[in-house]
């Protein structure tokens, strides 16, 4: 797995075709992502492979056939994988991270956010491998931000128990782990539902029926790749340096609620926003949400880490293929 490796390829020239066998070379330094079919697991991998890092994905359902397929409710396999190819360093992105899905599933939601995140920080300790574990700003009950690492968490539900369970399980059973909190993402999505940013899509484009849109919670919409990045900037820093450790905050920071995203995105692809209907009342229906949970991200700054993209630049690559008007295709860019 490191120096170089045999790989085969196929050359093409018509009338001829052959399989060759070429080496390649295998970057030393190696990386785990757990999650690494979902929207944050994808961008994080795309970011360490595309900077000199031998990296391995695994997922569940969807992992095949560019991913290994590992439950890691089965702590054979994981021992096994984490084993056979000795990480350095361990993204957990994995999680049953849709508030509303753990209320009504908490024990499965348990499994996957705390055992198994205590179990793969058991493992990495094992090998001496750097593990890094994506929580949540919803460990904070959002009364009092903005929120730096030390403040003590206070989460209204049940899925921000599961993640501030997860640290704790992670942090005993890993002295030497990282936490990496975060809020709502969006990012390169395979379906507008994969985040609830770019669910909103729909409801933009579709002009001629009026749209409710939360205009109460304040959220702090964060790029997947700029999570990836920092995940990267983390890890290659305690390479050198042992003492990065810990809790850790990252964010977006543009504040915006669910109506004011809804409007940004509308003006970045020039559609009507005069059919999203801002309501303002606490929501009612689902689990309880966090007013406003900024995180202050100073910490990470100051070690000189970060990256950020502006929201609008951000949401217009990500939402790009899924515009149905397609003549703005044509000109948007011009």
């Amino acid at each position: 797995m490191v120096g170089r490796e045999k790989e085969f390829s196929v050359h093409f020239v018509p009338g001829n075709c052959q399989l060759v066998e070429e080496e390649v070379n295998v970057p030393n330094r190696r990386v785990l992502i757990t999650g690494a079919t979902g929207l944050l697991g994808r961008a994080v991998y795309k970011e360490f492979h595309q900077n000199n890092w031998h990296a391995v994905g695994c997922g569940f359902r969807r992992a095949r056939p560019k991913f290994e397929h590992v439950n890691l409710l089965d702590a054979n396999a994981v021992h096994h994988i984490i084993y056979d190819f000795q990480p350095h360093v361990i993204v957990h992105c994995a999680a049953e991270r849709r508030p509303d899905v753990v209320e009504n599933q908490p024990d499965a939601a348990a499994q996957l956010n705390v055992d198994a995140s205590g179990n793969l920080a058991k493992e990495a300790a094992a090998i001496g491998a750097f593990l890094i574990y994506i929580s949540s700003d919803y460990v904070f009950d959002g009364t009092n931000p903005p929120y730096r690492e030390e403040d003590i968490p206070s989460p209204l539900n049940l899925y921000g128990k599961t993640k501030l369970e997860g640290e704790k399980a992670v942090l005993e059973n890993n002295l030497g782990a990282a936490v990496l909190r975060i809020p709502i993402l969006y990012g390169e999505v395979e379906k507008l539902e994969e985040s609830s940013v770019t669910v909103m899509f729909d409801k933009v484009q579709f002009s001629n029926k009026s749209a409710n849109m939360d205009h109460w919670q304040q959220r702090f919409p964060t790029h997947v790749k700029d999570v990836a990045s920092v995940c990267r900037q983390l890890a290659e820093k305690r390479m050198l340096d042992p003492s990065i450790k810990g809790t850790f905050h990252w964010s977006g920071n543009e504040q915006m609620t669910k109506y004011e995203m809804a409007c940004a995105i509308a003006d970045a692809f020039n559609l009507p926003s005069s059919h999203l209907r801002p309501i303002t009342d606490s929501p009612v229906l689902g689990a309880q949400r966090p007013k406003n949970s900024q995180l202050d991200c100073s910490k990470l700054e100051t070690l000189g880490i970060g990256q950020r993209t502006p929201f609008r630049i951000g949401i217009k690559e990500s939402l790009w293929p899924f515009l149905i008007d397609k003549r703005w295709r044509q000109t948007g860019f011009l």
